[in-house]
């Protein structure tokens, strides 16, 4: 790492900008090639990670989820904006209770739960086109959905300690399960001024959202891996 210093930076990675060469070749792309994994994309959700062997740490993360099987299995690619030029930092996978109980309790350590990213308001569903009025039927529909699912998330980059490659090893992440665990106005409002969302509305509006009994081992884990 002795010539870091020497490389420029873009777009808070190593390296320099997008070349004209490479903007055309990007370009070309969109109209030749197909891209449909990403093509599949449904959702994109947004919320915060906290790393699970250090839940001081925490990430806001932008989601972009496809369906693998019909109900069963999500697949989330993991930005740190939603700007064209956003780092991909992760990876996550969501799964249904039916799913998870065929895991052991091992592997369901690795597992956290979304009731409370839903009920608090924390997890949101960005939109910039249409009035947040209207949206809100739409995201309730997709929360009534996420609200039963676990979710497995590994982080590539630690953005959150400056880190301008993707270094160390994968870090398991989690989910903040009730309040106190971070300072959620704060870190939650600068989200919503962002967006144009808030969060007290959007728990207000899911009230009657039903929260599902989560299982045991979530609890432990999460006593375990918050406290």
């Amino acid at each position: 790492m002795a010539e870091e210093k020497k490389i420029p930076v873009t777009n808070e990675g190593m390296g320099n900008p997008l070349s004209a060469k490479n903007q055309v070749l990007t370009a070309g792309a969109a109209v030749t090639q197909e891209f449909r994994p990403v093509k599949h994309i449904c959702a994109h959700l947004n919320a915060f990670h906290a790393y699970a062997d250090d839940p001081s740490r925490f990430v806001e993360t932008n989601h972009y989820c496809a369906h693998l099987t019909d109900e069963d299995v999500r697949q989330c690619l993991l930005y740190d904006s939603d700007e064209p030029n956003a780092r991909l930092i992760g990876i996550e996978y969501m799964i249904t209770p039916k799913l998870y109980e065929t895991l052991d309790k091992e592997e369901r350590k690795l597992w956290h739960s979304h009731v409370y990213e839903v009920k608090s308001g924390m997890l949101i569903m960005p939109n910039r086109a249409v009035p947040e009025s209207a949206w809100q039927v739409a995201e309730n529909y997709e929360m009534n959905q996420v609200v039963q699912l676990y979710g497995k998330v590994y982080h590539l980059w630690q953005t959150d300690r400056g880190d301008t490659l993707p270094l160390g090893e994968p870090k398991l992440m989690t989910s903040f399960t009730a309040d106190g665990q971070f300072d959620f106005e704060k870190h939650v409002g600068e989200r919503d001024r962002k967006f144009g969302t808030d969060w007290r509305v959007k728990k207000e509006a899911r009230k009657d959202i039903p929260s599902p009994a989560v299982h045991e081992g979530e609890y432990e884990w999460v006593d375990e891996g918050l406290r």
